[in-house]
């Protein structure tokens, strides 16, 4: 059976350049640790690198075998990690992106509470729309609000409740204008939006009775990145723009906003967390997964808009 500890030997020696940096690091003489290496490359059957006077380079079979050496030693250490879940309190940076709106309304004020339930636990949150690649960037978690998970590609998803969004309005903004009886009269209103393509257009995918279809195109009089500065723009009477319920209880429950046309609406938004599975099983992030599991649902969020208590 092969020696496992022979890949974590080959990823040492790329990773710090040299036999001599790797052998220090790992305690083990630099004679012997290239001597398993050249039985390594025997046992394979292929060259793994090129050795040079003044330096070391990967062969291509040498990038390819060192890339799952990585991965496997990134694996022992979050097995270990896991195993100190269960006999220590969680420590250490958890770095989370998570989307404007959701920062300001949800995630952020739960934050305290965390924070007090695990002291030994820091989170690094950067509250900002983009897509991120957490890989690439070293993100633990990030939180996504979007109408499918099927694009989250080999991340591991953990749901956490479902949005509602409506296609909402100032009743001004209806009088003015005047409230639509279908959906094809909706055009003829005036729209804020997120974006706009190069041309000034933009659309909405809207869902209606009997799970009709309706694509809204329109030319949006004003874009901005902000929901809360679309909000305020369409409590003025600027246009009419879709928002998340729970960004909005208050104005609904008053009147200063209504829905345009009741019963059409885009598709509910799943709120969900993404993560690589091995920063999964690393004690902080699994607390602070776990505690949104708790905190972060649809029946909390209901119970917020209503003014019930969670």
């Amino acid at each position: 059976m092969q020696d496992l500890n022979d890949m974590l030997y080959f990823a040492e020696v790329v990773d710090r350049g040299g036999f001599a940096a790797a052998g220090r690091a790992l305690g083990i003489p630099k004679s012997r640790l290239s001597r398993r290496i050249a039985e390594l490359e025997d046992r394979l059957g292929v060259r793994l690198l090129q050795r040079t006077t003044r330096k070391l380079s990967l062969t291509e079979a040498g990038e390819a075998y060192h890339r799952h050496c990585v991965a496997l030693r990134e694996q022992a250490q979050a097995a270990e990690e896991a195993v100190a879940h269960v006999r220590e309190e969680p420590r250490g940076t958890v770095r989370v992106v998570c989307p404007v709106t959701l920062a300001q309304t949800t995630v952020g004020p739960l934050m305290p509470d965390f924070l007090a339930r695990h002291p030994q636990v820091r989170v690094d949150m950067e509250v900002d729309n983009r897509v991120v690649d957490l890989v690439e960037e070293g993100i633990d978690v990030a939180l996504r609000v979007r109408p499918s998970v099927d694009d989250s590609g080999s991340l591991v998803v953990k749901r956490l409740g479902v949005s509602r969004t409506l296609l909402l309005a100032s009743p001004e903004q209806l009088q003015r204008e005047g409230r639509p009886s279908g959906v094809e009269d909706l055009a003829r209103l005036s729209t804020v939006a997120m974006s706009a393509a190069p041309d000034g257009r933009a659309s909405w995918k809207l869902v209606g009775p009997h799970q009709r279809e309706w694509e809204l195109q329109h030319r949006p009089r004003y874009t901005s990145g902000d929901l809360l500065t679309l909000k305020s723009a369409v409590l003025q009477g600027s246009g009419i723009c879709t928002l998340p319920d729970y960004l909005c209880c208050d104005e609904l429950a008053s009147g200063r906003l209504v829905e345009v046309l009741p019963g059409w609406a885009p598709p509910v938004g799943v709120m969900h967390a993404v993560f690589p599975s091995r920063r999964g099983m690393v004690p902080a992030v699994r607390r602070f997964l776990d505690y949104l599991g708790e905190q972060v649902t649809t029946e909390r969020l209901m119970a917020s808009c209503s003014g019930r208590p969670g």
